[in-house]
């Protein structure tokens, strides 16, 4: 992986292997993908409630939008798209399994969702088995570009994994001068994976972590690991969390960690706007990443057609492209099922002509052209394991009004 950034940016480089089973000698022979009922139909399983409620309405946004403008191109094989929603919840509620049962009665070709990796390991083996497609705008786990997952089927991203945004941020930390670094983290599939990949990549550039704390992700007190992470000696401590985020914080300030004291990073999972949440200056100086590309004037714009009310843009741009990629697929396999838009999601994002919107890349498919799609999430570039092989991620930083604002942007090679 190459990351460029800004003057002053450090360089990294590493690559990124997906692991696999043994490499058969002869590839075998593919069955035909059953032929669709017609009508090109999304499943949307996205946090309606839970611990990552906040990400909900740009996700299902992304989606609305690019539902509407599909339709309004002429739908997927000269249809309207049909589109459900659904409450992908969290662990505590446990409601994934039967709100995907809801998307597949429905008869769901794509379902786009999960936000969480956790969430998403819940359903996948249902929504796959049943020949519907699984494609996250959001998951970040590593895992999925391993194992099981390293030869896609059924499920897709374009959202890069953590191993990217465990390498920005910890390139920005060495960038601000910081070598003993606390990460405070939840126990589970997404903050023990990114917590690992900060720890790697900040010990691979001579920086120590002082110490790592993991907490319970239905905890509701922190006070042990707060107490560990003011009495580690860091210089700067990195929260990889959720919603509980809002009351990790006044634990730390309360217990002299807070950002006036010590320099606070946030990730994506919990980078939001929280201006009626904190005091004023409580988070002034906080730094934290969004995998993503800057989300322009005219894509908040259109957003705001179908939500006119959203202040936060965290994933609507993935989930955006999800849906488009999803419905070309669906145009080039001149097929709605599942199984065949899941044959062509890969080579509508890669080689053939540069396309940026579905009506575009409609008009070339119905000539027989290939097509590269590129989307408002930046370059797609999906590889053979279903996830980006090029992406963006964003740094942004709070105001005293609790407020964020992009400082710069990462884009790099996977």
């Amino acid at each position: 992986m190459k990351l460029t950034a800004g003057a002053g940016a450090l360089a990294l480089s590493f690559t990124l292997a997906a692991c696999g089973g043994e490499t058969a000698s002869e590839e075998p022979e593919k069955k035909a993908a059953p032929k669709g009922d017609g009508t090109f139909t999304v499943g949307q399983l996205l946090p309606q409630t839970g611990s990552l409620a906040f990400l909900g309405p740009p996700e299902f946004a992304g989606v609305d939008l690019a539902v509407k403008e599909i339709n309004e191109a002429g739908g997927v094989l000269d249809k309207p798209v049909a589109s459900h929603k659904a409450d992908e919840g969290d662990s505590d509620s446990g409601i994934a399994p039967a709100e995907a049962d809801s998307l597949l009665s429905k008869k769901s070709d794509v379902i786009i969702g999960t936000a969480s990796s956790g969430m998403a390991k819940t359903v996948v083996d249902k929504i796959m088995s049943a020949g519907t497609v699984l494609f996250s705008g959001a998951n970040t786990s590593t895992d999925f570009d391993e194992g099981d997952f390293s030869k896609p089927d059924l499920y897709f991203r374009t959202s890069p994994s953590d191993i990217l945004q465990g390498a920005v941020l910890s390139n920005l930390l060495i960038e601000d001068g910081r070598s003993n670094v606390a990460i405070l983290a939840r126990q589970d599939a997404y903050g023990e994976t990114l917590a690992e990949q900060i720890k790697v990549n900040l010990e691979g550039s001579g920086a120590k972590v002082a110490t790592t704390s993991f907490y319970s992700q239905d905890a509701t007190s922190f006070e042990a690991q707060v107490n560990e992470i003011a009495g580690s000696g860091a210089d700067a401590v990195v929260v990889v969390s959720f919603e509980e985020v809002k009351k990790i914080m006044p634990q730390l300030i309360a217990a002299g960690a807070g950002p006036a004291k010590l320099p606070t990073y946030f990730v994506d999972g919990n980078t939001a706007d929280y201006s009626d949440t904190f005091k004023k200056g409580e988070l002034k100086g906080v730094k934290g990443t969004i995998p993503g590309a800057e989300t322009s004037d005219d894509f908040k714009a259109r957003l705001a057609t179908v939500d006119p009310n959203l202040k936060d843009y965290a994933y609507a741009a993935e989930c955006y492209d999800a849906t488009i990629v999803a419905a070309l697929a669906a145009v080039a396999a001149e097929n709605d099922s599942g199984e065949a838009v899941a044959e062509q999601i890969i080579d509508v994002t890669t080689g053939g002509t540069k396309v940026t919107s579905f009506a575009e890349g409609v008009e070339l498919l119905k000539k027989g052209e290939d097509i590269d799609y590129d989307g408002v999430s930046g370059p797609i570039e999906l590889g053979e394991t279903g996830s980006p092989t090029a992406a963006s991620i964003g740094i942004y930083q709070y105001d005293d009004k609790s407020q964020i604002a992009p400082v710069k942007y990462i884009s790099g090679q996977i």
